[in-house]
């Protein structure tokens, strides 16, 4: 792992630029535009977990939200090619994340890390978990023998993640998550206090009522609207699945010593 200072606003800001994971992103267009109409036409799959009922069954709505939040073009016309993530907003939300983090630390809460995107955001979640556990939280352990999807939940490196056939999985689904949140109280285990993952797994503890930091790309808008709506407390934007997980370093340095946690 990367021991590197913890970039500035302004280095961080271009170096999400020139890796691209905000700036020009590889999502195209199309893709953006044909998740934003799936979501708005009822299909829970692009939920993530979220009840939005028929509060977002505009499409155009879903897109203001997201060139507000995310950074994506506001024009509907733009119906192909290029879309972006303004880098502004990402390291926007990194900051509004950082109050949890200092709480969470201050208070030694529980901590339950998890992700449907192993091979983009593994080590995001995973170093994050790590900071947090050497300043005293308590990581929530997956309880054994737990499954969802026709696969099992398993924890790697602290983090929660989904499993099939010995290997991991991207998914969106939140029953991983429902899986654990209602396994915990059947074991004696109290609830998480804090949430950090992305997809369904983190759409479905905002839908529990649980404080969640999730990262969410420009073209999963789910989380997008229920940090509109207040059920998802912070939802960082960015392309979450690049060149190189390595690219993301800075990203997690800048957080974790924003956070005045020592990058582990």
């Amino acid at each position: 792992m990367s021991t590197s200072p913890a970039p500035s606003r302004s280095e961080l800001i271009e170096h999400l630029l020139q890796t691209r994971i905000a700036g020009e992103v590889a999502t195209p267009r199309e893709n953006n535009l044909s998740h934003y109409r799936e979501l708005a036409n009822g299909n829970r799959y692009f939920w993530l977990g979220l009840e939005l009922g028929d509060r977002w069954s505009d499409e155009q709505d879903v897109l203001a939200v997201m060139a507000e939040r995310c950074g994506v073009d506001e024009d509907p016309q733009h119906r192909q090619g290029q879309d972006t993530i303004d880098p502004e907003l990402t390291v926007d939300a990194l900051d509004r994340a950082v109050p949890l983090l200092r709480k969470a630390v201050a208070d030694r809460q529980r901590v339950l890390v998890a992700t449907g995107h192993p091979g983009g955001l593994l080590d995001v979640h995973a170093r994050t978990a790590a900071a947090l556990a050497a300043a005293g939280c308590d990581l929530v352990k997956v309880p054994l023998g737990l499954s969802a999807d026709e696969g099992r939940i398993a924890q790697f490196a602290g983090v929660a993640v989904y499993e099939r056939g010995a290997s991991l999985w991207h998914t969106h689904s939140p029953r991983p998550m429902a899986e654990i949140l209602d396994a915990l109280p059947q074991e004696g285990e109290p609830l998480p206090d804090l949430v950090i993952a992305d997809h369904g797994w983190a759409g479905c503890a905002a839908e529990r009522g649980i404080d969640t930091i999730g990262y969410a790309d420009s073209n999963d808008p789910a989380l997008f609207l229920g940090e509109a709506e207040g059920t998802l407390t912070v939802c960082v934007p960015l392309d979450d699945y690049v060149v190189s997980p390595r690219f993301y370093e800075p990203l997690v340095a800048y957080l974790l010593d924003a956070s005045g946690l020592s990058a582990a």
